[in-house]
């Protein structure tokens, strides 16, 4: 097995090579070296075809004993130079200081036949000089959880980092999964990510905050360089461009969040890519019954500053905190304002043209905004289920407005009588609104079911794959990876879309989470 590397991260950018993985600041530096721990057992679990081809390689190739040996972190194929980036972040709207990758280790940035650049990176690999007194392993139940979200939302249409591979360590890992005092033994795994670049917001915070505006000037032109090369050698506006389009970028992923309901968690700075994907898969979420304060995450449970409804004020918060650490080196702070502002614009024209796509609209009027607003206040009364209810809505005929065709959206028919009458009178409006479009019932169906999915990746659905592999069964896994390969086609098995039952509302896993992995 061969792949071509070219390490430009470590190449270009100054890093601390020792090799020491004694935790400790280190400062000038963009990347300290840090080799993976070996493992006792490695046992290939599962893998992601489609990432496979995007690495040109195949089957024979990901199933081999050199391919175990180097995923788990093993052995090193020619080329690997692996490292730990340094960065910092506000994690909670607190600035945390020096964090960088505790429990990532990157392998190198492979470059295939067509020129794509892949950074790979091993997730649970072992201590780095950031592991900040943890041992930087992960446990197969969030590596399953990071290996299934990440395909899961590339098929959405979401942009998001990948995952090529879930491989068992065959070692135990110590957890407190509930932070309640009662750490058990937990069996280990290792997730190969896979991204253009792993670099956040917050590798850009930690030098500002140590007043490194030098190596602070040279990341910004290695990451425009290497990773926004659209923006190519233009001098005068290459920073003003490269800002704007990272803003850009940002609300737009936001935007595709909501399309479908899923909340990240943990948008700390930390966990906001500069490429705007999603990145760092924890306690993550899709909302099941329509709450926009709902969080998936226990330990924000109090002050739910990363809820649903949140996330893009949080969106903004974060550019604001890159824009502080910019503005050391920035002509002037006015360019930063800009590229705010082209956040707030995109922000509002992707939100105005997603939900006239999600309500099957051919376009927008100005009495659209007080029928969506009400549908979404309905729903969150009533608990309606929001996959369900949209999915549902598209099969709605404009001339019949039958309330029928969505009581499948409610969760339980006490509160569907509840609510039948608020429902109704809204549902008489939305076909009024259907009835002034010129296209075809059927061709608004086609239209809402390509952005309205038929299957996410609820919470209870992961955690029964994850029991169903505590017991080396990994037939739910794969069932998952295969509905989440085409989740917009109504053809997919009634038990992987149904609503969540009510035994998952308060088992762990199936609703909330700890960041504990």
């Amino acid at each position: 097995m061969r792949l071509e590397f070219d390490n430009r991260f470590v190449n270009e950018l100054p890093g601390d090579s020792s090799g020491h993985l004694q935790s400790r600041l280190t400062p000038g530096a963009c990347w300290a070296a840090a080799h993976p721990t070996r493992v006792a057992k490695p046992r290939l679990i599962a893998y992601s075809r489609e990432v496979a081809e995007l690495l040109e390689l195949k089957d024979e190739q990901i199933r081999s004993e050199e391919f175990l040996d180097a995923f788990s972190g093993n052995r090193l194929l020619p080329g690997m130079n692996p490292y730990a980036a340094r960065y910092g972040g506000h994690q909670f709207g607190s600035w945390a200081g020096q964090l960088g990758d505790g429990r990532a280790i990157s392998l190198g940035e492979v470059v295939n036949s067509r020129g794509q650049r892949w950074e790979l990176q091993l997730k649970g690999a072992g201590a780095t000089p950031y592991s900040r007194r943890a041992d930087g392993r992960a446990v197969l139940r969030s590596s399953m959880r990071e290996f299934l979200c990440s395909e899961a939302m590339h098929h959405l249409g979401i942009p998001t980092t990948r995952a090529l591979s879930l491989i068992a360590t065959g070692d135990q890992v110590v957890r407190d999964m509930f932070y309640d005092g009662n750490p058990t033994m937990e069996p280990g795994a290792i997730v190969c990510r896979v991204s253009g670049s792993f670099i956040r917001f917050g590798n850009f915070e930690i030098l500002a905050s140590y007043g490194e505006r030098d190596l602070l000037e040279k990341l910004i032109e290695f990451t425009i360089d290497r990773d926004f090369p659209e923006i190519g050698q233009q001098s005068e506006d290459r920073f003003v461009t490269w800002f704007r389009t990272v803003c850009e970028r940002t609300a737009k992923l936001v935007v595709e969040w909501l399309r479908v309901g899923f909340v990240h968690g943990v948008m700390n700075t930390d966990n906001m890519s500069i490429l705007g994907l999603t990145i760092d898969y924890g306690p993550y979420g899709w909302v099941d019954n329509f709450d926009p304060n709902w969080t998936p995450n226990t330990t924000d449970a109090d002050w739910r500053r990363y809820a649903l409804a949140n996330q893009p004020s949080i969106a903004r918060w974060n550019l604001e905190r890159l824009a502080d650490a910019l503005e050391t080196v920035s002509p002037s702070r006015s360019i930063l304002d800009e590229g705010l502002s082209h956040f707030d614009g995109t922000l509002q024209e992707q939100l105005s043209g997603m939900l006239t796509a999600k309500f099957g609209l051919a376009r927008t009027e100005e009495e659209d905004a007080s029928l969506i607003e009400e549908a979404f206040e309905l729903m969150h009364r009533a608990n309606v289920d929001m996959t369900e209810f949209f999915r549902s809505l598209a099969n709605v005929k404009s001339q019949v407005p039958d309330l029928s065709l969505l009581k499948n959206a409610f969760y339980g028919e006490s509160l569907y009588r509840e609510h039948e009458a608020e429902f109704d009178a809204w549902l008489v409006r939305y076909c009024t609104r259907l009835s002034g479009q010129q296209d075809a019932d059927e061709t608004r169906r086609r239209r809402m079911n390509a952005v309205n999915p038929r299957f996410v990746l609820r919470n209870y659905l992961a955690q029964q794959a994850i029991d169903a592999a505590m017991q080396n069964d990994m037939s739910v896994l794969e069932r998952l990876m295969e509905a989440a390969r085409h989740p917009y086609i109504d053809d997919i098995p009634s038990d992987l879309t149904a609503k969540r039952p009510d035994w998952a509302i308060d088992k762990p896993g199936c609703s909330m989470l700890s960041c504990s992995s």
